[in-house]
């Protein structure tokens, strides 16, 4: 995510490395590489140079202090402004009624159905509501099916009329009945097209009229760049939109969208989005978002997933057996499943302040933990709860069950044995750490 961006932010950066002090010559250098990483970026001419502008301001007017060198004072001041950029702080999303409408639009290959589900996920599993789906593109009855398949994976009713073609009485109607369920979310997917045109416009207006939405959500495929902010333009004319998604942040995104749709139609991004999983979806922060595309990783958000997925009494049995020193391959493969729900492994290590920039070129698969899953499973249950019991035989038999090398159980052996050996001095010295100890030290099998 926005890799390229940060390649050139920091290559920018440059200019100041090793600079007693901020003069107008080395800003200027600096701010010109700026300005040609965010053109690069896909952001419109006119943003970058009044952004790059108020930058050069700011560092020209700023007095350096003894411990903070000119490179990281610049760094302060862009993370600051593309801060404010983004919207500056969390948007406030609106999901209280009796039932609360909210309307999804965009164009089609955007992500609308799909976010319109994870949405939905998000508002039952996180904020505790009881959503119902509303299939209202009547044009595509792949959108229809789609939508289905996703309620019926997270569990949430889809309001489906496949002999109805008028969408604003499907979404009446849904309204209807999610009152008479006690529904109190209902979530509009519409149709998309390839391209605005006066129809489409019309339709997801009149949607719009008769139900009254709290939230009109905007969804945009952030790898489209400059485009997609064109697009939001003409959508927000018609529907004056309360919030902007962005999807498939997950792809080649310059940044351009990200950047550039706060100022341009004056409305917040709600929601970012990457990946299919359900769970992929999470509230935008803009300070976080700067961070993130400065190389300073997002420990917040990291910590937040974690909280998530990792059960406080449960937390407290591991630590019990941990400082007993009987932290087994069971603990291990328990621990190893709650990772995995926290999201894209890339995505998490990237959040981990000064790693992104070293993993950008590395492929790094969810499938990584495989390798030590497959071993783990062929261990039999007293082998998993008693490591000391795994001698040579025991190995070979490990190895063969599981499709590895000798070598690599061996190996995979090792590395436990040092963790525990760790975790055994953590206990002596009092630091012991209760959320996935000691995980950093396992390289991931194939």
């Amino acid at each position: 995510m926005f890799n390229s961006l940060q390649d050139k932010l920091e290559s920018a950066f440059k200019n100041l490395k090793g600079q007693a002090r901020i003069t107008e010559l080395n800003v200027a250098a600096t701010v010109k590489e700026i300005r040609r990483a965010l053109v690069d970026a896909d952001v419109n001419y006119k943003i970058a140079k009044e952004f790059t502008d108020k930058i050069k301001d700011k560092a020209m007017g700023e007095k350096v202090l003894n411990a903070i060198s000119p490179g990281q004072l610049m760094v302060k001041i862009v993370k600051d402004e593309l801060t404010e950029l983004m919207g500056g702080e969390e948007a406030v999303f609106n999901a209280k009624g009796s039932p609360a409408v909210i309307l999804i639009a965009g164009l089609q290959g955007s992500g609308k159905t799909t976010f319109s589900g994870k949405l939905a996920n998000f508002l039952k599993s996180k904020k505790g509501l009881s959503p119902l789906l509303v299939a209202a593109d009547i044009y595509r009855p792949a959108a229809m099916e789609q939508l289905r398949v996703l309620g019926e994976q997270i569990g949430v009713d889809v309001h489906i009329e496949p002999e109805n073609k008028d969408a604003v009485s499907i979404a009446q109607n849904a309204v209807a009945t999610a009152r008479s369920k006690n529904k109190n979310v209902v979530i509009i997917d519409t149709a998309g097209r390839l391209a605005i045109d006066e129809a489409m416009m019309t339709e997801v207006s009149n949607i719009k009229n008769a139900i009254n939405p709290q939230e009109i959500l905007f969804v945009v495929d952030s790898m489209t760049g400059q485009d997609a902010v064109n697009t939001a333009k003409a959508f927000n004319e018609r529907l004056d939109f309360s919030g902007v998604v962005l999807t498939k942040l997950d792809g080649d995104t310059r940044g351009g969208a990200a950047l550039s749709i706060k100022y341009t139609v004056n409305k917040p991004i709600k929601f970012v989005s990457n990946g299919e999983k359900m769970d992929a979806l999470d509230v935008f922060y803009p300070e976080r978002m700067a961070q993130r595309i400065l190389g300073m990783g997002d420990i917040t958000t990291l910590v937040e997933r974690a909280q998530q997925q990792f059960d406080e009494e449960q937390a407290k049995k591991l630590e019990s057996k941990i400082r007993k020193n009987k932290f087994d391959f069971a603990d291990f493969k328990t621990q190893l499943d709650q990772i995995k729900k926290m999201g894209n492994m890339k995505d998490l290590l990237g959040m981990i302040p000064g790693v992104g920039a070293k993993i950008k070129d590395l492929d790094i698969s969810d499938e990584s933990f495989k390798g030590i899953e497959a071993m783990i499973d062929s261990m039999t249950p007293e082998e998993r709860s008693n490591p000391d019991l795994i001698n040579g035989s025991r190995r070979k038999r490990i190895a063969l069950g599981s499709g590895k090398d000798i070598s690599e159980v061996n190996a995979f052996m090792k590395q436990f044995e040092q963790m525990r050996d760790m975790m055994k001095n953590m206990n002596k010295m009092g630091a012991f750490g209760r959320m996935m100890p000691g995980m950093g030290k396992f390289k991931m099998p194939g």
